[in-house]
Order: structure tokens, then C-alpha cells, then sequence
């Protein structure tokens, strides 16, 4: 029976490159390594990084990475599939063909699929009576008061099949925008082994091998509720990778020789990991019931999973607007012991009168007593406050006025002396930052998929 080998090198913008690598280097027979870049959040970021540079707009993680890991996976055959494009993949596509040519890596092909990128079509899609209902809300768009003028990005999820058309095509290194996470490791499951797009069995296991592989560290160890302490060696993780059968069956295990660990409990807390409905996990490729999951340690760092099922796709893609959101601000100062809490309060309180009194209009104000209630919030115990050695009073406001969201720091800099004593700290002034907020709504699959285009560039 036929296995393809899958690697997860990343979990999220800003991952460390080296366990990739060390997997590229390590893994005999690995065919694909899957790197996921984005959040909703990361593409509005991303997209005000391309208004300030025509340039960027992709994850700046590639310009250390493809350097390091193109050589090595051009030399042993590994495909590479990445949705760091974010929201300028024609770019990353630029970069990483340049960065070949430099290397001289002759006769690699790097596939570009974009299409999910529908800002300029949101008006459009208003004109033709599409509700852009949120989801979470319920509130239609029209009726929200939201100027489209304040939306700065529009991106709807693309599911694997564009991927899997792209390696189809002879990619070596395949470049999105926003496609789901899992997409990036059921596309190559497609090509591979020729699964049919209504064989909903064999893509929901597709979906849990993404799922399981997204977060790369998480899985074999990192940030692992049930047992932290006992994980060996986090120091040098080794990441995740999924021997897959044709039959959709797979074991999840982790590049040799490395720290970290998978077992039966780092894989199960993985599998539940944003997950709302485990009966209905929604992707653009197939309805996918992690309820049917079936676990079992079959040797040391080898998880095998397995008995899972699928239904039909939903008829909506995912459509998630970006849109700017205000203002906000943040200050914090040090207390220390005897009373660091109640030297915090009482600072809150002071600051608060100081800010009525200057009739600043912040629409929002949120005060953190880190070391006390950052975390907890209500739930925070008492009990310990007066054993405290030290508290951060931390205020954070939100406005619509950028030079309103500066004058906190402003207002809070007296305290030093005009507050409760042992005021300590020094905390850099920190520059307002604009909010972006988020809008998840559904749009007929039928309004995407026709315009997604998939280009190969061959050097």
C-alpha cells in the first residue's frame, strides 16, 4: 500500500525555521512539507504591510527560510507548500524564484494560486444581494454601519483541490493566499493518491492530517497542557510528521533524534484545538466528524488514527473581512511589595478620575493587574493578593481618535510621584495601534472557485 510522507515545518507567522530543517535533513523518504503561516488576524496585518510597501504583504519568515531549506529539499525531492503568500503571493512567488535562481536550483517550478482575494468584488457581491450575514452576530452587512472604506482586506477560504491541481502541474514549491490550513496537507493527499472529491471518508482523514500537522509544535509537546512537565528536550523540538496511507489511515510521529514528544494525549489535545463542533469541523472540501477519530499508540513517539468519517462539503466558502476598528493605547507601571495590589488599585482609581476630568473619549477602558488577574480575571483569588511581591498596573483604551489613544501615556507618567508609593518601572512609551476587527460570513462557492488561477514559473 502506497504511503506518502507529510511534515508540518511551521504553525504560525513568526515560527522558528530550524525544526524544519532539521526534518528536511533528517526524515528519509519525506515527500512534503507543509508551512502554515496565517491567522484571520495575520492577513489584515499583512495587508496594511503591503499598503506601506507595494513589495511585501507575504510572511517575512520566507526571506530566512527558502535560503536555507530550497537547497535541501531540491536535493531529496521534497515538495514544499506554503500559504505565506498572505496577501501579495505574486511577491513570494518573486522571492522564492529569485532566491532558486541565486542558488542555482535549474528546472524548479513554483506554482502561484490565488483567487481568494475578493476585496475589489465586495461591492459587487452587495450589488447582487448577497447578505455578507456575520456569523457570529447574525447582523447583516449593509445594516451594520461598517463603511466599506474601512475594509482593508476580504479573503475567502480555498479548499485543497487548487492545491493539488498545482502539483498536478509539476510544482516543486507551491505559493497561496488564504487557503485553510488543512488544505496545504490534504492538496498533496489529492495528487497522490488520486482520492475523488466526493470520497468524503478519505477527505475528512485528509482534514485531521491537517489538522494534526498545522501547528507543528503543538503536537509533539509544546504548549501541552496534560504532562508539560515530562516533554524531553523542547529546547531542540523536533516537529511532526504523518506517514499516510492511501486508505486514509496515518501515524503521526516527529523527525528522529529530537526533543518533543507524540502520544496519545498530545495528539487528542491537538485534535480538539479550535474546534467548536467536533460532529461538523466545516472545510471547503468535506464535512469532517472528529467524533469518529480513533487513537492508538502504536510505538514510542507513533500514534496511529485512524476510523474516520465525512460527509458532503458545505455549498459556502468562508469569507472573512478585515476592516479598521479604532484606536488603542496602552501604559503600565510597577508596584512592588508591601501592598502591590492595593497600590495598583488605587493608582486605577486615581487614573480613571484624571481621564473623566480631561473629557478623553474612550469608548472602551480595560485595567490589568498582571502578576494578580491578567489571566484569571474575576476568577482571581484574593487570598494571595497580600503575598504578592509585585504587581504591573496595566490600563488599556480603545478610541476612534489616534491623538486621543496617545494621551494615556501622557496621563499616566504623574502617578510616578502624585500616586501610591514604591511606583516603579521603566516601561518604553508605546505608540498607539490601530484595531482591526474581524467579519466571518458564508458566499456561494460558485462566486470563488471559477477565479482562482493557478500559475507555474519554471526557472
Amino acid at each position: 500500500m502506497k504511503t506518502i510522507k507529510i511534515g508540518g515545518g511551521q504553525g504560525f507567522y513568526g515560527d522558528t525555521p530550524l525544526p524544519a530543517l532539521e526534518m528536511a535533513r533528517k526524515v528519509e523518504g519525506l515527500n512534503y512539507i507543509g508551512f502554515d503561516c496565517l491567522s484571520e488576524l495575520t492577513l489584515s496585518i499583512l495587508q496594511k504591510d503591503k499598503r506601506r510597501d507595494p513589495q511585501r504583504g507575504f510572511t517575512l519568515d520566507l526571506l530566512a527560510l527558502m535560503p536555507r531549506l530550497l537547497p535541501i529539499a531540491h536535493e531529496r525531492g521534497i515538495k514544499i507548500i506554503t500559504n505565506g503568500g498572505g496577501m501579495n503571493p505574486q511577491a513570494a512567488r518573486d522571492l522564492i524564484l529569485a532566491t532558486a535562481r541565486k542558488l542555482g536550483l535549474n528546472g524548479l517550478k513554483v506554482a502561484l494560486v490565488t483567487g481568494d482575494d475578493v476585496l475589489a468584488r465586495l461591492p459587487e457581491f452587495m450589488e447582487k444581494g448577497y447578505l455578507l450575514q456575520n456569523l457570529d452576530s447574525g447582523i447583516v452587512l449593509a445594516e451594520s454601519g461598517l463603511s466599506l472604506e474601512k475594509v482593508v482586506n476580504t479573503n475567502a477560504y480555498l479548499g485543497a483541490n487548487f492545491v493539488a491541481e498545482a502539483l498536478a502541474q509539476g510544482a516543486d514549491v507551491v505559493v497561496t493566499g488564504r487557503v485553510t490550513d488543512s488544505a496545504l496537507f490534504l492538496g498533496p493527499l489529492l495528487y497522490e493518491f488520486g482520492w475523488q472529491l466526493s470520497d468524503w471518508d478519505r477527505l475528512a482523514a485528509g482534514i485531521v492530517v491537517g489538522h494534526l500537522l498545522e501547528c507543528a509544535g503543538q503536537i509533539v509537546g509544546g504548549n501541552y497542557a496534560g504532562g508539560w512537565q515530562d516533554v524531553p528536550d523542547l529546547d531542540r523540538i523536533g516537529y511532526p510528521v504523518a506517514e499516510v496511507n492511501e486508505d486514509g489511515t496515518f501515524v503521526v510521529t516527529k523527525t528522529p533524534d529530537t526533543g518533543g514528544l507524540v502520544s496519545w494525549d498530545t495528539v487528542r489535545e491537538q485534535l480538539l484545538y479550535e474546534v467548536l463542533d467536533p460532529n461538523h469541523y466545516l472545510t471547503p472540501d468535506v464535512d469532517a466528524d472528529f467524533t469518529s477519530v480513533r487513537l492508538e499508540q502504536v510505538g514510542e513517539n507513533r500514534v496511529r488514527v485512524s476510523g474516520i468519517k465525512g460527509r458532503p462539503r458545505p455549498e459556502t466558502l468562508k469569507v472573512c473581512l478585515g476592516y479598521e476598528d479604532g484606536w488603542m493605547s496602552e501604559a503600565s507601571i510597577l508596584y512592588s511589595w508591601p501592598d502591590a495590589l492595593a497600590k495598583a488599585q488605587r493608582a486605577d482609581e486615581i487614573l480613571r478620575k484624571i481621564l473623566t476630568a480631561n473629557k478623553l473619549k474612550y469608548t472602551e477602558i480595560r485595567s490589568d493587574f498582571i502578576g494578580y488577574n491578567a489571566l484569571h480575571g474575576p476568577l482571581a483569588s484574593p487570598e494571595y493578593a497580600a503575598e504578592l511581591n509585585e504587581v504591573v498596573y496595566r490600563i488599556a483604551v480603545r478610541t476612534t481618535d489616534e491623538k486621543e489613544a496617545e494621551r494615556l501615556f501622557r496621563e499616566l507618567v504623574p502617578l510616578g510621584l502624585n500616586g501610591p508609593p514604591t511606583a516603579t518601572g521603566n516601561f518604553p512609551r508605546p505608540r498607539p495601534r490601530e484595531l482591526l476587527a474581524l467579519w466571518p460570513s458564508l458566499l456561494p462557492r460558485e462566486e470563488i472557485e471559477p477565479f482562482v488561477k493557478i500559475e507555474i514559473s519554471e526557472l
